[in-house]
This record gives C-alpha cells, structure tokens and sequence, in this order.
C-alpha cells in the first residue's frame, strides 16, 4: 500500500513521530479521525471565513464530521469545492435544509423492525444492523438517523436477539449484515457473529455490506481475510461512487477480499456534482471490473433528511443507463434501483426497450435506435409448470421445495391461485360498493 507525500503531510500533522506502520493500522485511523471544523483545517490548510464556519458549525453539530486521515489524502486540495471526495466526506448549510418529502427513516426500516437490530422487509432474507459507527460519516447516508450513535455499540446480548430471530424464522435463508459498518466490530467479534449466524441450517449465505475498501482500505487485514474465509460462502457488497475513489490502497484491498475467494459488488449512489455524468459512470463501472468487483446497484438517491442537494431526477439514470446498456459488457452494470419509500423495497427502473406488442409478435429497439421484432410461439401451453408445486411430477422435480407463499405481482402471474386483483386498503370504489350494500 502506498505511503505517499501527501499522506506523509498529514500523518506529520496528526503524529510527531509518524510511522508507515501507523498510517497502515486502521485503529490508528480510527483513532485520528478527523471529527472537527478546526483539525480539518489545520491538517488541510483549507481555511473558511467566519459564515462558512459558523455554517458548517450547524451542519456538523446536527449531522457529525469523521473522515478518515487516508480518505482525507484523497481529496483535491488545490480544487476541492468541485472534488467528489470532499463532497462526500465534509459536507456543508445544505444538509440543514429538510423539505416536506424528506424523512428521518424514509425506508421505514424501523417500522419494518420486528426485534431490535433486524429489518425484515423481504420473504427470504432480513437486514441485521449490527453496528451504528462508521470509519467515515459519509454525507449522502441513508441512515443518518443512526450513523454517528456513539453511544450505542451492540452488545453480545443486542446481537443475541437478531440472532434468535434469525434461528426462529426459517423462511430466511440469507442475511445481510450492515450498519454503520460491520467491519467496525473486532475481528474476534465478526467471528463470534458469522460463527453463530453460519450454524443456523435454513442460513444459506452471509452477506457483509461495508464501506471500508473505500474509506479506510488498511481495514482488510491478512487477519481479517482470514477469519472470513472461514464461514464461506460469504458475499461482500462495497460503496464505491467515484473513480477518484479507486487508488492503490484500495486496489490492494479488494484483491485481498478477491483472493480470499469472496463474490465482491458495489453499490453506488446516484450524487448530483459528484457522478450524475455517463462518462465518470462507465470509468467507475470499468474500474471495478478490472478489480474483480461486479457492479450491482446504481441507487437512486433516498428521500433522507438533509439529501436534497444530492438527489438528481430519475431521468439522469435512465440517461446514465442508456449509455451503459450495449455501449459496455453486460456484466459492468449495473441495476438501476429506488428503494421505494415507505419500506416498499428497491424497484428497477431502465430504459424502455419494448415499443409495442401483439398477440404474437413484440416489436424491440436495441441501444442504436435499430427496431426490430421478437415472433412468439403460435400456440403455448404451459405444459412444463402449472406452478402447483406440492403435487409437482415432472423430471424436473426437486427435493427442496420453496415454501415460501407467493405474493403481490407473483401472485397474480401464479396458475395455481386464484387470485385476480390486487386491491389497495381503503379504495374509494370498493368503499362505495359496501356503503351501498
């Protein structure tokens, strides 16, 4: 990992005696982490005037400053009022400004919370929040209600509970481990918690969601790959948004995360000034891959408190997704997502590619504007499944069934239910209708 003159300015800021070996110890990081107005500038040399800083005051009081000294060397000092780095690590008065639309939780995760730690909003798989600290507050958090807790570190006991959760609700077959950030814990602490989760039998696969590869990569030690390679198969989600943010360090990371036989994703955030541009999009994308990282999700911005200079209208994905869908591998992209507000789950939204259809022919453009058609089958059975699972007899037969029950969209499309309609609660004309009855 490099050890460069501008890391070397800071760790002499930070340290009289600075180390190489410090500035790669991430507790060392953690624990210089710069988390006020005057280290910053200090370490920076950036100086603000006396209403900026009674400005950032505000914002830092309200929603609380932590960069990591390695994040910080990233930053273009010499332009960073246009840097992305510094847009997503330092912040500004714009936080403070809360429209009508925003919320605290606008996820609901909370409301979708059935003990404390687990959010359970899919059949299958639960979120378990195990720790609300991160090595870096980023700006554009989601969960800026929780980042930044100090105060509250889950115990053995906390982390109990989502774990019996877990073991008393057999449907779950993966589970996602987030926060703040997971590599926070210990290493003896992620060990104890994958060990317990890993013995669950209906727990297929673990997934660790964590920013650390971008924020703090010294954070994946040969320890720590260690100990993760021994609860395979373990899938590892991180949060790159800008090219910027791919430096050596981070490089080494991630193939110290690919070594270690981990499937690696990332999950970007849709920032305006910061990524909304096809070009920083595709070098990102084209980045990744070349580490080994599968990009994942593009996420629409949330509707958190303090995010609206972030948000960009959802016509710049659609934009951004155009020029990624045939100009690039399939593979280098990813799903435009909203997570609905309301806890309604992440919703794809791409460009449209049917232009019309009939009963048997569906009329298609491709990414050049070419139009051409798809000839559906003349007569179509569904011979091979009539979805009646429990009395299935067909060769392709399997011994673990899917009990889950079908819902919403599935269901409808399911020839063994008979359900026609799905009808919002309190629908107006339904209303009428029992109002006359």
């Amino acid at each position: 990992m490099i050890y460069n003159k501008v890391q070397k300015e800071i760790a002499n800021k930070i340290d009289n005696e600075p180390q190489l070996s410090n500035w790669r110890d991430w507790k060392w990081q953690i624990k210089h982490s710069i988390k006020s107005l005057d280290k910053f500038e200090l370490i920076t040399g950036i100086k603000f005037n006396k209403k900026e800083r009674s400005d950032l005051e505000k914002t830092f009081k309200k929603f609380p400053l932590s960069i990591t000294p390695y994040y910080l060397s990233v930053i273009d000092r010499s332009n960073y009022q246009n840097d992305p780095v510094f847009k997503q690590a330092f912040g500004g008065i714009e936080e403070l400004t809360t429209l009508s639309s925003e919320l605290a939780d606008p996820l609901s995760e909370d409301k979708d919370s059935p003990v404390e730690g687990i959010t359970h909003r899919y059949p299958d798989r639960v979120l378990f929040h195990v720790s609300n600290t991160c090595s870096m507050y980023c700006r554009h958090c989601t969960r800026k209600r929780k980042v930044g807790d100090t105060d509250f570190t889950p115990s053995k006991d906390q982390l109990s509970a989502g774990i019996e959760y877990i073991k008393n609700t057999p449907q779950v077959r993966d589970v996602l481990l987030s926060g703040g950030d997971p590599l926070m814990l210990s290493d003896e602490k992620i060990d104890w918690l994958l060990t317990e989760i890993s013995q669950i039998p209906h727990v297929e696969i673990i997934r660790i969601g964590t920013r650390m590869p971008v924020v703090l990569p010294y954070r994946i030690t040969d320890n720590l790959v260690s100990i993760l390679k021994k609860h395979h198969p373990l899938w590892i989600n991180t949060h790159f948004n800008h090219p910027n943010e791919i430096t050596s360090s981070a490089k080494e990371a991630l193939a110290k995360l690919a070594d270690g036989g981990f499937p690696l994703g990332n999950q970007s955030v849709l920032l305006a000034d910061v990524n909304d541009c096809p070009r920083i999009m595709k070098l990102l994308l084209h980045k990744l891959v070349q580490n080994r990282v599968k990009p994942y999700y593009l996420y629409q911005c949330d509707l958190s408190e303090g995010l609206s200079h972030f948000r960009t209208p959802i016509g710049k994905g659609i934009e951004i997704m155009e020029s990624l869908i045939g100009h690039t591998s399939g593979f280098a992209r990813p799903t435009y997502v909203i997570d609905a507000p309301g806890g309604g789950g992440k919703i794809p939204v791409m460009p449209n590619y049917i232009i019309s259809w009939s009963t048997n022919k569906v009329v298609l453009r491709n990414y050049e504007g070419i139009i051409t058609t798809y000839k559906e089958p003349d007569s179509y059975e569904p011979k091979m499944c009539d979805r009646n699972c429990d009395k299935c007899d067909l060769d392709l037969n399997i011994n673990e069934r899917d009990e889950s029950v079908a819902i919403g969209i599935e269901k409808l499309l399911s020839d063994s239910c008979d359900t026609i309609s799905l009808i919002p609660k309190n629908n107006e004309r339904l209303q009428r209708r029992e109002d006359h009855d």
